[in-house]
């Protein structure tokens, strides 16, 4: 019998899957950390694959300690699998791929999809590696099919990711985890994520989701998360098909 597939949020853009094979896939693990994360990385022991959108510290995360610790295989990028065989982990647990190249790996499917961002990372020896950042479809049974924004900005082929992949679920980032935002250095402030709440209630809409699940932050008592809902709403009312939006707290689950 066929388990009912389970999301969990640990806060920021982490998120541990259960597919309908009760396969666990953790994605953007980033749990030591994460100040919200009620879950740490030793914690986790059944870890059938990790999936990796880009190589920034709140995204990649614990992947190299959990892969360690698990044995489980990555779906990354190219910077980010380098990055990996220099701290020592084996390039057969690693599996490279960009947007357009669909694998399937420990048995699941993932879609990586086109990501409008950047991926950056400082390699053991100092120097730097850049590489495609990603966002992904991850079926989780023949209805459910999760979409991770992977910190995109918004841009109109999010319509062509849901006529192709078909996506019912899906988080999108519509702010700035403000507890580790001191780490992001430099002149000025940032004035935004990579979507502010309208941008973000704009690509749930394009992207065709039955159930949208706002993100990057810690704390969802937050007001761009309660503007995120204002604009769906605003969008409802006009006659416009709006998913449904849940706001999850870190540690919470999902069962669909």
């Amino acid at each position: 019998m066929k388990a009912k597939p389970r999301i969990r949020f640990f806060g920021v853009a982490a998120y541990e899957l259960i597919d309908d094979q009760s396969r666990h896939i953790l994605v953007d693990p980033f749990l030591d950390e994460n100040p919200g994360s009620p879950v740490k990385s030793r914690e986790l022991n059944r870890v059938d694959l990790i999936v990796v959108s880009h190589a920034a510290f709140d995204h990649m995360g614990d992947t190299e300690a959990l892969a360690r610790h698990t044995g489980a295989p990555v779906v990354c990028g190219g910077e980010v699998k380098n990055f990996l065989m220099a701290k020592g982990l084996p390039a057969a647990q690693l599996r490279a791929t960009t947007w357009g190249i669909s694998v399937e790996v420990a048995g699941i499917t993932v879609h990586p999809v086109e990501c409008h961002h950047w991926s950056q990372i400082k390699m053991p020896d100092g120097t730097f590696a850049s590489g495609v950042p990603m966002s992904f479809v991850i079926p989780l049974s023949p209805r459910d099919r999760f979409y991770h924004y992977g910190d995109t900005a918004i841009f109109s082929d999010l319509k062509l990711t849901a006529k192709l992949y078909r996506p019912t679920i899906g988080c999108v980032g519509i702010t700035n985890p403000l507890e580790i935002l001191s780490r992001v250095t430099g002149p000025g402030r940032l004035l935004t994520g990579e979507m502010n709440p309208e941008q973000g209630a704009l690509a749930v809409q394009w992207l065709g989701l039955k159930i949208a699940l706002p993100c990057h932050y810690i704390d969802p008592d937050c007001p761009e998360v309660h503007e995120f809902n204002r604009h769906l709403a605003t969008a409802k009312r006009v006659g416009k098909r709006v998913p449904k939006s849940v706001v999850m707290k870190p540690g919470e689950w999902l069962l669909l």
